[in-house]
């Protein structure tokens, strides 16, 4: 391979630079694809072609690769898929954080596979998905993105989501890009991008591990950098993160990729190189393998500096060489094609419906019942109030297709966008770049943003699917008020509909999107104040004066604040952004054809003074108190959460007995804890068996409260289930004093119940023996059986 050759393999391209007129463009291909390429970036790009397009399109990029070029190497083509694949055509599912929020493993790995299937079928061949930051800062605007605030969970979901993905089959699998390594979530004022403040045992103990997780577990094929510092580094030139921590101490094999303009950000925001041939001999040292989008410092740039000698030859091919083994295990020298079978590929990409349904329903949430719930069938009158009433698309996150067009917009009209790695892209949108590309999606930027989700998503609003429920009752509905304080207002007409109701649901919450404007959160949109709104605090204030039963639905993805709300209503159901079929779940929930089981999978605070607040904080810090401490409130508040981590609530009850764990275990050993859980109340119901432990060690501050395992169980009216759990203490291994990962004997609280903070029944286990060293043997997630009888 020449030098050209090679450093074409270490980036991309976005294929909007490579149409024509009439598609795919063989003049464009070969004025930027003569020495080939490692990537294709974002194939979503191509405009709103639909899935049998994008196959085409795909087939036809990698016919002139294998056939135009010299050495006739194939690209992986890439796309995020967070939670569908972000495509016109494809089905979406709810966003990340209402998956965790479902606690179903099984269920995830499931829609996983889906989007395995379907990306495969239009040539996708790896997926910038999932994200396993911890996300212990709701100021931050990318929660919505995570699995919440706890690793073990989001391992859990992690490693489901990768093994989804990647399947069993090389040659078959979609590659998965787990992101962002590492701290990205954990920055100073909770500020997207900014420097992460860290030292290694938190980095490696806390942070480091759901991606260990997949790697050891799953398999995990690609990492994606973090944009932020970590010890004054950017995570894109650290070596001692990209090489040290993640290659040399968590094993990891795969392919280290750049999140979007990385290489560009290290010089023109963080300010820590020169010029572009200084990123790249830092990047390449560091270990990021691949730069995307598309080529800054390891196009011609590294090619020249190589060939001059000024960066190790050996440096390259290193990286090469790892990008060069991916493509042949994914089998795309054989096959580097797709079967452009229209019907087939859109049957495909069709599927996961009544998944995505049933995501959505296990995903929500019930915060706060007075009993309002669920609904009596003979309800003649309910008004849907609020800013979500009638929008079918607030059931929508970022990360989506109706997103992305909502951001293309945008550009369009010339706004800028605040999705990293896109700024600076809007030349994209000129007709010169792409007359094809503008002509393609200009008729569907001109489709009304709630048309688009009814015809292509079949999504509905809150207020049709509670009509649905009632068919003969009579429902109205008025928004009162917008999501922000800047959009139109009428309240007078919200109390107008709500002036007759039996009862008033109120749709409250956020909107996520690219976009600063008229959105609480997306990525760029971080906020100092996570409070609900004041504006739409002012409605339910106003319609609590005509002293309706009020239930609140509540759409978002980070946390919000809800004290205010909680003090006002009887019901508080928590959403998430539970995708198109979302509003279909909400309703039937509140009628109780669904029964909530959704459990919070981050701790929702009293205040946004409380930020950062999660369930595993140190023993003397936050809400983690000991009886003794003098200090263990603030002045004005308490310093305890509004609702814990884990917390939700059901239209039946539970009740926990008989458990059993071993009273001793040896510190290289494992042990097992078992309980039983009878549904004593009326109806069938989910319930999350969570279990805790609590672990002090010489000479450190621990958690008060870490997870270390849970299961999700059905029961029907009357029903036991009998859980037991074996936990082996390479899972609860820690950084010791001394810097490596150690089991020390002594004492461990085992604590289960429905909550960090619902502990119903605890006891100890006793560790015995000498300290044992875990170095490179951690384990991460426990075992769970489980037999049910009446």
């Amino acid at each position: 391979m020449t030098t050209e050759e090679k450093v074409q393999q270490l980036t991309g391209i976005i294929p909007v630079g490579l149409l024509g007129e009439d598609g795919v463009s063989p003049q464009r291909c070969a004025e930027h694809l003569s020495a080939g390429i490692g990537h294709i970036s974002m194939i979503a790009t191509i405009g709103n072609k639909g899935p049998a397009a994008v196959a085409a399109a795909t087939n036809e990029i990698q016919r002139y690769l294998v056939t135009g070029t010299r050495l006739g190497i194939p690209a992986i083509v890439h796309n995020e898929a967070l939670n569908g694949v972000v495509s016109a055509g494809f089905t979406a599912f709810p966003t990340a954080i209402g998956l965790a929020a479902t606690w179903d493993t099984a269920a995830v790995e499931k829609m996983a596979d889906i989007l395995r299937r379907q990306q495969r079928a239009v040539g996708i061949r790896q997926a910038l998905s999932p994200v396993l930051d911890v996300a212990r800062d709701a100021r931050w605007g990318r929660v919505y993105e995570t699995y919440g605030e706890d690793p073990y969970l989001i391992s859990a979901m992690g490693v489901a989501y990768v093994r989804g993905t990647q399947g069993t089959d090389p040659t078959d699998a979609v590659l998965a890009t787990a992101k962002h390594f590492l701290g990205y979530s954990w920055t100073e004022g909770g500020q997207n991008m900014a420097r992460s403040t860290m030292g290694n045992r938190l980095l490696y103990d806390v942070f480091a591990r759901p991606f260990e997780a997949a790697i050891k577990l799953a398999g995990l094929e690609s990492v994606m950098n973090s944009y932020s510092e970590i010890d004054g580094v950017p995570v894109g030139i650290n070596r001692a993160v990209l090489t040290g921590l993640l290659r040399e101490r968590m094993g990891f094999a795969g392919v280290v990729v750049a999140d979007y303009t990385t290489t560009n950000l290290v010089r023109e925001r963080q300010r820590a190189a020169s010029t572009a041939e200084e990123v790249a001999a830092l990047a390449l040292h560091a270990g990021l393998d691949v730069e995307l989008p598309m080529a800054y410092a390891y196009g011609s740039v590294l090619a020249e500096a190589v060939d001059a000698g000024r960066i190790p030859a050996a440096e390259l091919d290193a990286s090469v060489l790892r990008v060069l083994e991916q493509k042949y295990r994914l089998g795309l020298f054989d096959q580097p094609y797709v079967l452009e079978d229209p019907i087939l590929i859109s049957t495909v990409a069709g599927e996961g419906r009544d998944l995505s349904l049933h995501l959505a329903g296990e995903s929500l949430t019930l915060l706060k019942n007075d009993g309002t719930l669920p609904l009596a069938r003979d309800t003649t009158r309910v008004a849907v109030i609020g800013p979500h009433a009638h929008d079918p698309t607030s059931v929508f996150a970022g990360y989506t297709y109706p997103a992305m067009l909502d951001m293309m917009r945008a550009m369009a009209a010339g706004h800028g966008t605040t999705q990293a790695g896109v700024d600076g892209l809007e030349n994209l949108l000129d007709p010169s770049a792409s007359g094809a590309f503008i002509a393609d999606l200009a008729p569907v930027l001109m489709i009304p943003r709630d048309q688009y989700a009814r015809d292509s998503y079949g999504a509905t609003s809150l207020v049709e699917e509670i009509q649905a429920q009632y068919p003969a009752s009579e429902v109205t509905a008025a928004m009162g008020v917008g999501v922000t304080a800047d959009e139109p207002r009428d309240v007078a007409d919200a109390l107008a509909a709500a002036r007759d109701a039996d009862v008033v649901v109120l749709a409250l919450g956020g909107r996520c999107g690219w976009f600063s404007d008229r959105t609480t959160e997306g990525e760029g949109g971080d906020s100092a104040n996570i409070e609900l709104p004041q504006h739409q605090i002012e409605l339910v204030d106003a319609v609590a004066q005509l002293g309706k039963p009020m239930i609140a639905v509540v759409y978002g993805g980070r946390p919000f604040a809800l004290t205010e709300l909680e003090r006002r209503v009887g019901v508080i159901l928590w959403v998430y952004y539970p995708g198109p079929f979302g509003n279909q779940a909400i309703a039937q929930a509140l009628v109780g054809a669904i029964n909530p089981g959704g459990k919070l999978p981050y701790t929702l605070p009293r205040h946004s003074g409380q930020i950062p607040i999660y369930s595993a904080q140190h023993w003397g810090s936050g809400y983690r108190r000991t009886d003794t401490d003098m200090f263990t409130s603030y002045l004005d508040m308490s310093a305890t959460p509004l609702y814990p981590f884990g917390h939700g609530l059901s239209y039946t009850t539970f009740e926990y007995s008989d458990l059993e764990a071993d009273d001793t275990v040896a510190a290289d050993g494992a042990f097992r804890v078992a309980v039983s859980v009878t549904n004593t109340g009326r109806v069938g119901g989910d319930e999350v068996v969570q279990v805790y432990v609590s672990d002090e060690a010489l000479g450190l501050t621990r958690p008060a409260r870490e997870l270390v395992g849970f299961q999700r169980i059905t029961l029907e009216e009357g029903a036991t289930a009998h859980i037991e759990f074996t936990i082996g203490m390479a899972q609860l291994a820690y950084t010791g004093i001394d810097g490596t990962l150690v089991m020390e004997p002594g004492p461990i609280q085992v604590l289960v119940g429905s909550s960090a903070d619902d502990i119903r029944l605890s006891t100890e286990v006793e560790v015995t023996g000498k300290t044992v060293n875990y170095e490179g043997r951690r384990e991460f997630l426990s075992e769970a059986h489980v037999t049910t009888t009446r």
